[in-house]
């Protein structure tokens, strides 16, 4: 089986000399900043070392995207200067090797306008099937009618949006994550404050009619759903008796909506419940690189045994991602 890996990370020097430089790198950023600087070279590598790498864990494809927390800490200055690098410099990589490299286009989100214009662009220009958001920009969430052209721009190309973790704004890490040392980081971001904070932009976005206004826009989400699987059976309902008018219930946009990957957590606990709640058909592969070790063929022999048809585990290798951006091609041949 061809096995296509979808949240597979790079950097470019320029994204982490500006973050360092930003007024709020110390604040937002020194703990990712530094998780990254404990791979820089894997990260910065996107030649024999990675390709390497991907051999050894079974993967035939990487779709790259720029580090978290990618853009949306920057100003709309720096943030729209180094999304164009980033992403010329990415299909420059992808053109390079096509057969290994697919990429997520890096987004100004800081300045909505440039960022749905920048993934026109990308997705229009440069071939990118979609890009890659870390969730909030700043203070604002995702569900912001600022970012309507952008999904706009997303729904109208076919092009699919991946929602990926950053760590939670301040205020939050200090009332829930601090205190515990050199733990502090980690329970904010890895190892649960990620996925909290990913879980509730969904949910934001869900239930500020992000989906009803854009009724054809494709989210991903990693790490088995953000934590939004395990509980739509008790978040979904509750919003709706408090009040939440949407023309889908929110279970059905996820099912409807959303696709699903691991993130490299090769657990057939998760498979199985979010086989139950969206479907093999809208499951992916990814690994995590370089954060997650998944050598030794670990990610391909997972896709191999996990409890599926063979044609369901094609559809989990690469199938269903081409199946999805194969809209890309569809609409950009449309326009």
């Amino acid at each position: 089986m061809k096995i296509v890996a979808i949240e597979e990370h790079f950097v470019v020097p320029e994204l982490t000399d500006v973050l360092q430089a930003a007024p709020t790198g110390g604040e937002q950023s020194d703990g990712v900043l530094e998780r990254a600087r404990r791979v820089r070279q894997a990260l910065l590598d996107t030649g024999a070392q990675r390709i390497e790498a991907m051999d050894g864990q079974g993967v035939d494809v990487q779709v790259l995207s720029l580090n978290s927390p990618g853009l949306q800490d920057l100003d709309s200055a720096d943030a729209a200067a180094v999304a164009e690098q980033a992403n010329d410099a990415l299909a420059g990589i992808v053109a390079s090797n096509p057969d290994r490299f697919q990429g997520f286009a890096a987004l100004p989100t800081s300045d909505p306008a440039a960022a749905a214009a920048e993934l026109e662009r990308a997705v229009g220009r440069l071939g990118f099937p979609g890009a890659l958001i870390n969730g909030r920009t700043g203070g604002t969430s995702m569900e912001d009618r600022a970012f309507d052209d952008l999904y706009g721009v997303a729904e109208r190309l076919g092009a699919v949006i991946s929602l990926h973790p950053q760590v939670p704004a301040a205020p939050v890490r200090q009332a829930y994550y601090s205190g515990l040392g050199d733990l502090d980081f980690a329970l904010s971001a890895p190892a649960i404050g990620w996925h909290y904070e990913t879980g509730v932009q969904f949910l934001r976005m869900a239930a500020g009619g992000v989906f009803d206004r854009h009724p054809d826009l494709q989210v991903v989400l990693g790490h088995w759903g953000e934590l939004v699987l395990f509980y739509l059976d008790r978040a979904a309902p509750t919003l709706e008796q408090a009040g939440l008018h949407l023309e889908r219930p929110i279970a059905e946009i996820v099912r409807e909506n959303v696709w699903v990957t691991g993130s490299g957590m090769l657990n057939d606990r998760y498979f199985r419940w979010a086989s139950e709640v969206v479907g093999k058909d809208r499951i992916l592969t990814a690994t995590d690189y370089p954060y997650i070790d998944n050598s030794g063929g670990g990610a391909r022999r997972f896709v191999e045994e996990v409890p599926a048809t063979e044609a369901e585990r094609a559809g989990i290798a690469s199938e269903n991602w081409e199946r999805l951006t194969g809209r890309t091609g569809a609409a950009a041949a449309r326009s």
